[in-house]
Protein backbone atom coordinates (compact mmCIF):
# COMPACT_ATOMS: atom_id res chain seq x y z
CA UNK A 1 0.00 0.00 0.00
CA UNK A 2 1.56 3.56 -1.06
CA UNK A 3 2.21 5.59 2.72
CA UNK A 4 1.64 9.08 3.11
CA UNK A 5 4.68 9.71 2.24
CA UNK A 6 4.81 9.16 -0.50
CA UNK A 7 1.33 10.64 -1.95
CA UNK A 8 3.54 13.52 -0.79
CA UNK A 9 6.30 13.55 -2.85
CA UNK A 10 3.79 12.88 -5.80
CA UNK A 11 2.14 15.61 -4.83
CA UNK A 12 4.92 18.09 -4.50
CA UNK A 13 6.60 16.66 -8.33
CA UNK A 14 3.23 17.69 -9.50
CA UNK A 15 2.89 21.35 -7.98
CA UNK A 16 6.00 22.15 -8.89
CA UNK A 17 6.03 20.80 -12.39
CA UNK A 18 2.71 22.54 -12.86
CA UNK A 19 3.04 25.92 -11.39
CA UNK A 20 4.02 28.30 -13.87
CA UNK A 21 7.16 30.72 -12.61
CA UNK A 22 7.34 34.48 -12.27
CA UNK A 23 11.26 34.71 -12.53
CA UNK A 24 11.78 38.19 -10.86
CA UNK A 25 15.53 38.66 -12.35
CA UNK A 26 16.64 38.14 -15.62
CA UNK A 27 18.75 40.50 -18.44
CA UNK A 28 16.51 39.00 -21.69
CA UNK A 29 14.37 40.97 -23.24
CA UNK A 30 11.01 41.00 -25.13
CA UNK A 31 11.87 40.81 -28.98
CA UNK A 32 10.85 44.51 -29.90
CA UNK A 33 14.67 45.50 -28.63
CA UNK A 34 16.35 43.39 -31.44
CA UNK A 35 19.48 42.33 -30.81
CA UNK A 36 19.63 43.15 -27.22
CA UNK A 37 17.68 39.53 -27.16
CA UNK A 38 20.38 36.98 -26.75
CA UNK A 39 19.39 33.17 -27.99
CA UNK A 40 20.72 30.96 -29.72
CA UNK A 41 23.28 27.53 -29.80
CA UNK A 42 25.87 29.82 -30.02
CA UNK A 43 25.30 32.46 -27.43
CA UNK A 44 24.40 29.76 -25.42
CA UNK A 45 27.91 28.04 -25.58
CA UNK A 46 29.97 31.41 -25.72
CA UNK A 47 28.34 32.34 -22.26
CA UNK A 48 30.52 33.66 -20.03
CA UNK A 49 30.60 30.67 -17.15
CA UNK A 50 31.53 28.86 -20.25
CA UNK A 51 33.79 31.01 -21.44
CA UNK A 52 35.89 31.22 -17.85
CA UNK A 53 35.91 27.03 -17.70
CA UNK A 54 37.35 26.86 -21.19
CA UNK A 55 40.59 29.28 -20.14
CA UNK A 56 40.85 26.21 -17.96
CA UNK A 57 42.46 23.98 -21.10
CA UNK A 58 44.15 26.24 -23.08
CA UNK A 59 46.99 28.33 -23.69
CA UNK A 60 45.43 30.30 -26.15
CA UNK A 61 45.98 34.09 -25.86
CA UNK A 62 43.13 35.63 -24.65
CA UNK A 63 43.16 38.48 -27.31
CA UNK A 64 42.98 35.55 -29.94
CA UNK A 65 39.77 34.79 -28.50
CA UNK A 66 37.88 37.62 -28.64
CA UNK A 67 39.41 38.09 -32.25
CA UNK A 68 36.98 35.15 -33.72
CA UNK A 69 33.87 35.28 -34.73
CA UNK A 70 30.46 34.46 -32.49
CA UNK A 71 30.27 30.85 -34.43
CA UNK A 72 34.00 30.66 -34.17
CA UNK A 73 34.33 31.18 -30.72
CA UNK A 74 31.89 28.40 -30.12
CA UNK A 75 32.80 25.98 -32.00
CA UNK A 76 35.80 26.36 -29.97
CA UNK A 77 34.29 26.17 -26.51
CA UNK A 78 32.24 23.18 -27.83
CA UNK A 79 35.52 21.30 -29.04
CA UNK A 80 37.09 22.36 -26.02
CA UNK A 81 34.80 21.60 -23.00
CA UNK A 82 32.57 18.89 -25.04
CA UNK A 83 34.80 16.88 -26.53
CA UNK A 84 38.04 16.80 -25.27
CA UNK A 85 36.61 16.77 -22.17
CA UNK A 86 33.57 15.22 -20.54
CA UNK A 87 31.20 18.42 -19.31
CA UNK A 88 30.48 17.53 -16.23
CA UNK A 89 30.42 21.46 -15.36
CA UNK A 90 26.78 22.92 -13.87
CA UNK A 91 27.49 25.07 -17.00
CA UNK A 92 27.75 22.35 -19.95
CA UNK A 93 25.07 20.15 -18.01
CA UNK A 94 22.64 23.15 -18.44
CA UNK A 95 23.58 23.68 -22.08
CA UNK A 96 23.03 19.99 -22.46
CA UNK A 97 19.49 20.38 -21.14
CA UNK A 98 18.76 22.84 -23.34
CA UNK A 99 19.49 20.84 -26.45
CA UNK A 100 17.62 18.09 -24.98
CA UNK A 101 14.29 19.72 -24.04
CA UNK A 102 14.16 21.80 -27.56
CA UNK A 103 14.94 18.23 -28.56
CA UNK A 104 18.09 18.86 -30.56
CA UNK A 105 20.67 16.25 -31.18
CA UNK A 106 22.70 15.45 -27.81
CA UNK A 107 26.42 14.82 -28.61
CA UNK A 108 25.80 15.29 -32.07
CA UNK A 109 28.40 17.84 -33.84
CA UNK A 110 27.68 21.68 -33.46
CA UNK A 111 27.01 21.99 -36.81
CA UNK A 112 24.14 19.50 -36.62
CA UNK A 113 22.49 21.07 -33.78
CA UNK A 114 22.50 24.86 -35.71
CA UNK A 115 20.81 23.21 -38.62
CA UNK A 116 18.11 21.52 -36.06
CA UNK A 117 17.46 25.01 -34.64
CA UNK A 118 17.01 26.78 -37.99
CA UNK A 119 13.56 25.35 -38.02
CA UNK A 120 12.55 28.06 -34.89
CA UNK A 121 11.61 32.05 -35.85
CA UNK A 122 13.20 33.63 -33.39
CA UNK A 123 9.30 34.59 -32.69
CA UNK A 124 8.76 30.59 -32.42
CA UNK A 125 11.67 30.19 -30.21
CA UNK A 126 10.69 32.49 -27.81
CA UNK A 127 7.29 31.17 -27.23
CA UNK A 128 9.11 27.74 -27.63
CA UNK A 129 11.21 29.02 -24.65
CA UNK A 130 8.28 30.01 -22.34
CA UNK A 131 6.61 26.84 -22.97
CA UNK A 132 9.79 24.50 -22.02
CA UNK A 133 10.62 26.43 -19.08
CA UNK A 134 7.25 27.21 -17.87
CA UNK A 135 7.63 30.45 -17.20
CA UNK A 136 5.06 32.65 -17.29
CA UNK A 137 6.39 36.02 -17.06
CA UNK A 138 10.56 37.14 -16.42
CA UNK A 139 11.15 40.49 -15.49
CA UNK A 140 13.74 42.37 -17.37
CA UNK A 141 16.68 44.40 -16.22
CA UNK A 142 16.50 47.49 -18.14
CA UNK A 143 19.49 49.99 -18.15
CA UNK A 144 18.37 53.59 -19.29
CA UNK A 145 21.94 55.17 -19.98
CA UNK A 146 22.06 52.03 -22.96
CA UNK A 147 20.94 54.38 -26.05
CA UNK A 148 19.94 51.15 -28.12
CA UNK A 149 17.41 50.13 -24.99
CA UNK A 150 16.53 53.94 -24.89
CA UNK A 151 15.76 54.56 -28.31
CA UNK A 152 13.26 51.25 -28.04
CA UNK A 153 11.92 52.77 -24.96
CA UNK A 154 11.24 56.18 -26.89
CA UNK A 155 9.52 54.74 -30.12
CA UNK A 156 9.44 51.05 -30.67
CA UNK A 157 8.80 49.77 -27.95
CA UNK A 158 5.89 46.75 -28.28
CA UNK A 159 4.68 45.25 -24.59
CA UNK A 160 4.46 41.72 -24.22
CA UNK A 161 2.94 40.72 -20.75
CA UNK A 162 5.62 37.52 -20.38
CA UNK A 163 8.21 40.12 -20.44
CA UNK A 164 8.05 42.54 -16.57
CA UNK A 165 10.51 45.78 -16.46
CA UNK A 166 12.89 46.83 -14.06
CA UNK A 167 14.91 50.22 -13.73
CA UNK A 168 18.62 49.38 -13.57
CA UNK A 169 20.46 51.77 -11.62
CA UNK A 170 24.05 51.32 -12.24
CA UNK A 171 24.58 54.31 -14.68
CA UNK A 172 23.67 56.59 -11.82
CA UNK A 173 25.24 54.77 -8.50
CA UNK A 174 27.95 53.65 -9.90
CA UNK A 175 28.82 55.36 -12.64
CA UNK A 176 26.63 58.58 -12.07
CA UNK A 177 30.21 60.95 -13.44
CA UNK A 178 30.15 59.23 -16.57
CA UNK A 179 26.25 59.84 -17.53
CA UNK A 180 26.23 63.27 -16.07
CA UNK A 181 26.39 64.81 -20.16
CA UNK A 182 24.00 61.90 -21.09
CA UNK A 183 21.16 63.40 -18.50
CA UNK A 184 21.93 66.82 -19.94
CA UNK A 185 21.03 66.08 -23.26
CA UNK A 186 17.90 64.52 -22.20
CA UNK A 187 16.69 67.70 -20.59
CA UNK A 188 17.93 66.98 -17.06
CA UNK A 189 19.11 69.93 -15.28
CA UNK A 190 21.74 68.31 -13.55
CA UNK A 191 25.80 68.69 -11.98
CA UNK A 192 28.68 66.76 -10.68
CA UNK A 193 28.66 69.28 -8.02
CA UNK A 194 24.81 67.21 -6.64
CA UNK A 195 23.07 69.79 -5.11
CA UNK A 196 19.38 70.12 -4.32
CA UNK A 197 18.70 71.09 -8.38
CA UNK A 198 20.26 67.95 -9.13
CA UNK A 199 19.20 65.64 -6.88
CA UNK A 200 15.37 67.20 -7.48
CA UNK A 201 15.99 66.61 -11.11
CA UNK A 202 17.51 62.88 -10.68
CA UNK A 203 14.06 61.98 -8.70
CA UNK A 204 12.31 63.09 -11.70
CA UNK A 205 14.62 61.01 -14.17
CA UNK A 206 13.55 58.04 -11.96
CA UNK A 207 10.13 58.30 -12.07
CA UNK A 208 9.88 59.18 -15.55
CA UNK A 209 11.97 55.94 -16.30
CA UNK A 210 9.96 54.47 -13.97
CA UNK A 211 6.60 55.38 -16.12
CA UNK A 212 8.16 55.45 -19.11
CA UNK A 213 9.01 51.18 -18.84
CA UNK A 214 5.94 50.28 -16.23
CA UNK A 215 9.28 49.19 -14.05
CA UNK A 216 7.79 46.83 -10.86
CA UNK A 217 11.75 47.63 -9.04
CA UNK A 218 14.30 49.43 -9.16
CA UNK A 219 17.67 47.75 -9.17
CA UNK A 220 21.54 47.84 -8.79
CA UNK A 221 24.60 45.92 -8.95
CA UNK A 222 27.26 46.37 -6.34
CA UNK A 223 30.81 45.04 -5.51
CA UNK A 224 31.48 43.36 -2.63
CA UNK A 225 33.03 47.02 -1.30
CA UNK A 226 29.65 48.85 -1.07
CA UNK A 227 29.53 50.08 2.65
CA UNK A 228 26.20 52.16 3.58
CA UNK A 229 26.57 55.01 4.68
CA UNK A 230 29.23 56.84 3.61
CA UNK A 231 29.78 59.55 1.94
CA UNK A 232 29.86 58.03 -1.76
CA UNK A 233 27.99 59.60 -4.53
CA UNK A 234 26.10 56.23 -3.88
CA UNK A 235 25.15 57.06 -0.73
CA UNK A 236 24.15 60.55 -1.74
CA UNK A 237 21.97 59.90 -4.39
CA UNK A 238 20.38 56.85 -2.68
CA UNK A 239 19.19 58.87 0.15
CA UNK A 240 18.16 61.99 -1.39
CA UNK A 241 16.82 60.04 -5.10
CA UNK A 242 16.24 56.62 -4.66
CA UNK A 243 14.48 56.17 -1.23
CA UNK A 244 12.21 58.20 -1.65
CA UNK A 245 10.89 57.65 -4.95
CA UNK A 246 11.03 53.96 -4.05
CA UNK A 247 8.85 55.06 -1.00
CA UNK A 248 6.61 57.19 -2.77
CA UNK A 249 5.67 54.70 -5.61
CA UNK A 250 5.86 51.80 -3.25
CA UNK A 251 8.51 50.41 -5.35
CA UNK A 252 11.23 47.71 -4.29
CA UNK A 253 14.81 48.91 -4.10
CA UNK A 254 16.82 45.96 -4.87
CA UNK A 255 20.50 45.26 -4.04
CA UNK A 256 22.47 42.76 -5.75
CA UNK A 257 26.12 43.21 -3.80
CA UNK A 258 29.04 41.04 -3.92
CA UNK A 259 30.84 41.34 -7.36
CA UNK A 260 34.53 41.84 -7.38
CA UNK A 261 34.76 43.21 -10.88
CA UNK A 262 37.73 42.45 -13.94
CA UNK A 263 40.29 40.37 -11.28
CA UNK A 264 41.16 39.51 -14.75
CA UNK A 265 40.55 41.81 -17.42
CA UNK A 266 41.38 39.41 -20.11
CA UNK A 267 38.48 37.56 -20.22
CA UNK A 268 36.33 40.57 -19.97
CA UNK A 269 32.64 39.79 -18.84
CA UNK A 270 34.16 36.71 -18.09
CA UNK A 271 36.86 37.87 -15.73
CA UNK A 272 34.89 38.78 -12.43
CA UNK A 273 34.63 37.07 -9.71
CA UNK A 274 33.00 37.17 -6.11
CA UNK A 275 33.61 39.31 -2.27
CA UNK A 276 32.18 38.79 0.86
CA UNK A 277 30.56 42.07 1.76
CA UNK A 278 29.06 43.88 4.73
CA UNK A 279 25.67 42.90 5.47
CA UNK A 280 25.86 45.63 8.24
CA UNK A 281 24.73 48.23 5.01
CA UNK A 282 21.24 46.40 4.45
CA UNK A 283 20.63 46.43 7.78
CA UNK A 284 21.22 49.88 7.92
CA UNK A 285 19.17 50.53 4.73
CA UNK A 286 16.49 48.18 6.55
CA UNK A 287 16.13 49.82 9.37
CA UNK A 288 16.43 53.26 8.95
CA UNK A 289 13.30 53.04 6.28
CA UNK A 290 11.02 51.02 7.33
CA UNK A 291 8.56 51.67 4.86
CA UNK A 292 10.46 51.35 2.21
CA UNK A 293 10.71 48.09 0.61
CA UNK A 294 14.21 46.41 -0.28
CA UNK A 295 15.06 43.25 -2.22
CA UNK A 296 18.21 41.52 -1.72
CA UNK A 297 20.62 39.06 -3.36
CA UNK A 298 24.05 38.28 -2.38
CA UNK A 299 27.19 36.52 -4.39
CA UNK A 300 29.22 35.12 -1.49
CA UNK A 301 28.20 32.04 -0.02
CA UNK A 302 29.50 33.41 3.09
CA UNK A 303 26.94 35.89 3.63
CA UNK A 304 24.09 33.91 3.32
CA UNK A 305 22.85 33.11 6.95
CA UNK A 306 23.77 36.59 7.89
CA UNK A 307 21.21 37.56 5.08
CA UNK A 308 18.57 35.17 5.95
CA UNK A 309 18.76 36.26 10.07
CA UNK A 310 18.52 39.89 8.68
CA UNK A 311 15.20 39.02 6.62
CA UNK A 312 14.21 37.43 9.67
CA UNK A 313 14.26 40.88 11.68
CA UNK A 314 12.97 43.45 9.13
CA UNK A 315 9.71 42.74 6.68
CA UNK A 316 10.76 45.58 4.43
CA UNK A 317 13.35 43.22 3.28
CA UNK A 318 12.56 39.78 0.69
CA UNK A 319 15.77 37.80 -0.30
CA UNK A 320 16.16 36.58 -3.45
CA UNK A 321 17.76 34.01 -5.96
CA UNK A 322 21.02 32.15 -5.77
CA UNK A 323 22.63 34.48 -7.98
CA UNK A 324 25.48 34.03 -10.24
CA UNK A 325 28.40 32.00 -8.92
CA UNK A 326 25.66 30.37 -6.31
CA UNK A 327 23.97 29.10 -9.58
CA UNK A 328 25.21 25.25 -8.83
CA UNK A 329 23.10 22.58 -7.43
CA UNK A 330 24.64 21.92 -4.44
CA UNK A 331 24.26 25.46 -3.15
CA UNK A 332 20.91 25.97 -4.87
CA UNK A 333 20.14 22.98 -2.16
CA UNK A 334 21.98 24.04 0.90
CA UNK A 335 20.33 27.94 0.59
CA UNK A 336 16.98 26.84 -0.31
CA UNK A 337 16.81 24.19 3.32
CA UNK A 338 18.12 27.03 5.00
CA UNK A 339 15.89 30.03 4.14
CA UNK A 340 12.73 27.82 4.58
CA UNK A 341 13.91 26.73 8.03
CA UNK A 342 14.77 30.44 9.28
CA UNK A 343 12.00 32.12 6.66
CA UNK A 344 8.98 29.56 5.74
CA UNK A 345 7.81 30.81 2.24
CA UNK A 346 8.33 34.39 2.80
CA UNK A 347 11.23 34.72 0.32
CA UNK A 348 11.94 33.53 -3.38
CA UNK A 349 14.23 30.45 -3.37
CA UNK A 350 15.60 31.26 -7.07
CA UNK A 351 15.80 33.43 -10.06
CA UNK A 352 17.64 32.62 -13.56
CA UNK A 353 19.82 35.55 -13.90
CA UNK A 354 19.50 35.03 -17.35
CA UNK A 355 21.18 36.41 -20.03
CA UNK A 356 20.33 34.14 -23.04
CA UNK A 357 16.77 33.52 -23.68
CA UNK A 358 17.26 29.33 -23.66
CA UNK A 359 19.23 29.95 -20.05
CA UNK A 360 15.49 29.89 -18.86
CA UNK A 361 14.93 26.26 -19.81
CA UNK A 362 17.53 25.18 -17.83
CA UNK A 363 17.92 27.24 -14.91
CA UNK A 364 14.44 26.46 -14.47
CA UNK A 365 14.66 22.68 -14.95
CA UNK A 366 17.56 22.31 -12.37
CA UNK A 367 16.08 24.62 -10.15
CA UNK A 368 12.89 22.60 -9.64
CA UNK A 369 13.74 19.62 -8.86
CA UNK A 370 16.07 21.33 -6.24
CA UNK A 371 12.98 22.99 -4.88
CA UNK A 372 11.07 19.97 -5.05
CA UNK A 373 13.41 17.46 -3.05
CA UNK A 374 13.93 20.43 -0.61
CA UNK A 375 10.20 20.31 -0.18
CA UNK A 376 9.83 16.61 0.33
CA UNK A 377 12.48 16.77 3.46
CA UNK A 378 10.80 19.19 4.85
CA UNK A 379 7.50 18.11 4.22
CA UNK A 380 8.18 14.33 5.05
CA UNK A 381 9.62 16.71 9.13
CA UNK A 382 6.48 18.23 9.17
CA UNK A 383 4.28 14.89 8.86
CA UNK A 384 6.43 13.19 11.44
CA UNK A 385 5.33 15.79 13.72
CA UNK A 386 1.31 14.82 13.07
CA UNK A 387 0.41 17.84 11.49
CA UNK A 388 -2.17 16.96 8.56
CA UNK A 389 -0.37 17.97 5.31
CA UNK A 390 -2.84 18.89 2.28
CA UNK A 391 -2.54 19.27 -1.47
CA UNK A 392 -4.31 22.65 -0.97
CA UNK A 393 -1.12 23.86 1.20
CA UNK A 394 1.55 22.36 -1.20
CA UNK A 395 -0.26 23.91 -3.95
CA UNK A 396 0.17 27.31 -2.02
CA UNK A 397 3.46 26.51 -1.12
CA UNK A 398 4.75 26.05 -4.78
CA UNK A 399 3.12 28.87 -5.71
CA UNK A 400 4.48 31.32 -3.39
CA UNK A 401 8.19 29.22 -4.00
CA UNK A 402 8.21 29.86 -7.50
CA UNK A 403 6.91 34.10 -7.32
CA UNK A 404 4.07 34.39 -5.59
CA UNK A 405 6.03 35.42 -2.54
CA UNK A 406 7.91 38.33 -4.97
CA UNK A 407 4.70 39.23 -6.18
CA UNK A 408 2.90 39.39 -2.83
CA UNK A 409 5.41 41.90 -1.44
CA UNK A 410 5.32 44.09 -4.73
CA UNK A 411 1.67 44.41 -3.60
CA UNK A 412 2.86 45.32 0.40
CA UNK A 413 2.73 49.04 1.36
CA UNK A 414 3.72 49.74 5.16
CA UNK A 415 2.15 52.24 6.73
CA UNK A 416 3.84 54.61 9.49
Amino acid sequence: MISDKQIMRILVDRAIEETPVLDMHTHIYTPCFGDLLLYGVDELITYHYLIAETFRYTGMPYARYWAMSKKEQADFIYQTLFIEHTPVSESCRGVLTVLRKLGAPVGGSLNSIRDYLKRFSREEFVDKVFELSHVDRAVMTNDPFDEQEHAVWRSGYVADRRFVPALRLDGLLVYFEKNVDTLVRRGYRVSRALDETTFAELRRFLEDEIGRMGAVYMAVSLPDTFRYPDDSVATRIIDECVLPVATRLNIPFALMIGVKRQVNPGLLLAGDAVGKTAIESIERLCADNPRTKFLATLLSRENQHELCVMARKFRNLLIFGCWWFLNNPSIIDEMTRMRLELLGTSMVPQHSDARVLDQLIYKWTHSRSIIAAVLKDKYADLMDTGWPLREEEIRRDAGLLLGGAFEAFLKLRFEE
